[in-house]
């Protein structure tokens, strides 16, 4: 017996309804992209271990998979000694923004500082398959590296709201800064811990507060550190409230206070630029990616149950791993998967999606055949999607491609058409009906428009 085929969990086959959907997507989230003056690059599927391991943390590193060197690496392969070292030196990319910063360390000279880049390309995860948790999936990044200033955070929420006020899709935004957690870790006593904090602190919407207690208790914090960090995850009020509040527990750390007065300035910004999207400081956000060490976003849909769909912060030290020290970029990524799956269950789709043919010619024999193709060629060079049905079959089946294809317009030319030069086309969804001279292009183009 044949063996059923399948494909690996937590990969998803596109057909061509969801394929034009993914497409909507990419080509509306570019569009912004683009008048932001942000530029588009791709980067290898793969990358040297060597550029992704450190760079994720101990949780991220595990996540990484592995890609042999060849199909018989282990064949030479010393197995008195690690195995991984000898037959993997490459993996497949976990995100887009470490390989990102391998791409302006390697080509800094061509480059113009700032340097606005987006990127849509898939990333790989070795994680556990779940809902809106996939292994391949694609993100669309997009980053400005070689500039400190908070109009660059600024312009990326900015960016933010107007991807998702196009596709229809209500979100908040939610914004931290790596200097408050930082500085968290310092009044509390365990600034070496400052990593396993926002570690555990990144898991509290996944697995609620007493078990991120308990985890902070497991990474050997005190039981009167978690009782300090507790009132902070909690802390509830407007902007303004949080940061008053925050002062006064920062009092003892520079760092701490340094972040709070980004927030501050940054919350000032998207005032003045008359953002619409709802935005509001999340003392509990941690994003925990190692190299982030500023302003931290991260984006929900409010209509729709789902993870997080998009999210990044500031990253100053990441170029520096490779060898361009003093260099700090901020980005976020939209989840397009995710995206696709909130503007699914929402129903947000344009309808127009369904089809990716405008005009469908009914095959009745070879002459009429003849008779139609100068028409379709001189429609497709007006950009128009036009389709000739291959075969000279019965009308019904016909008619029932072109339902089943969601494609609008049918014409039929027979004898009598021919006869008189005529073009004849029918309106699918209104019934309305027309025949033009075979000549009357324009008229043909404003009635399919």
């Amino acid at each position: 017996m044949a063996q059923k085929p399948s494909i690996p969990k937590g990969t998803r086959d596109f057909g061509q309804q969801e394929t034009a959907e993914r497409n909507y997507i990419f080509d509306t989230i570019r569009s912004v992209f683009k008048t932001y003056g942000f530029a588009q690059i791709e980067t290898p599927s793969m990358e040297n271990l060597s550029t992704l391991l450190g760079k994720y943390g101990e949780e991220g590193d595990k996540l990484l998979f592995r890609i042999l060197n060849s199909g018989d690496a282990f064949a030479s392969a010393d197995f008195s000694k690690p195995l991984t070292p000898q037959v993997c030196e490459k993996g497949l990319r976990y995100d887009l923004t470490v390989p990102f910063a391998r791409y302006v360390v390697q080509h800094q000279n061509d480059l113009v500082f700032p340097f606005k880049r987006f990127q849509i390309q898939p990333v790989w995860r070795a994680d556990r398959p779940q809902k809106g948790r996939y292994r391949e999936f694609y993100q669309c990044d997009v980053d400005a590296i070689g500039s400190n200033s908070l109009l660059c955070e600024l312009e990326l929420i900015q960016i933010i709201d107007k991807v998702f006020e196009k596709l229809g899709v209500n979100v908040l935004v939610k914004i931290n800064n790596r200097k408050v957690l930082t500085g968290l870790a310092e009044i509390c006593g365990f600034p070496d811990k400052v990593v396993d904090i926002t570690v555990a602190i990144d898991k509290l919407d996944k697995i609620g507060l007493d078990a991120v207690k308990e985890e902070m208790l497991q990474k050997g914090l005190t039981p009167e550190a978690v009782a300090l960090l507790e009132p902070v995850l909690l802390l509830e009020g407007d902007s303004a409230a949080k940061l008053a509040r925050m002062r006064e527990i920062m009092g003892a750390s520079p760092t701490g206070l340094k972040g709070l007065d980004e927030l501050e300035e940054l919350f000032e910004l998207i005032a003045a630029a008359g953002v619409r999207t709802k935005t509001e400081i999340d003392l509990s956000l941690a994003r925990g990616l190692n190299y982030y060490t500023g302003a931290i976003f991260e984006v929900k849909a409010l209509d729709f149950q789902i993870g997080s769909i998009c999210g990044g912060g500031r990253y100053d030290n990441l170029t520096g791993i490779f060898g361009l020290p003093n260099m700090s970029g901020v980005g976020v990524s939209f989840g397009a998967d995710r995206i696709y799956d909130v503007l699914k269950g929402l129903d947000k789709f344009p309808k127009d999606l369904r089809s990716s043919t405008t005009l469908l010619f009914a095959n009745m024999g070879a002459a009429e055949a003849g008779y139609i193709l100068p028409v379709a060629a001189a429609l497709r060079s007006e950009g128009i999607a036009v389709e000739i049905y291959p075969d000279s079959v019965k009308l019904k089946k016909q008619f029932d491609y072109a339902d089943r294809k969601a494609i609008p317009f049918l014409s039929i030319c027979g004898e009598t058409e021919m006869a008189s030069g005529q073009i004849n086309i029918k309106n699918l969804s209104t019934g309305l009906q027309q025949s033009f001279s075979k000549d009357d292009l324009p008229g043909i183009l404003a009635f399919l428009k």
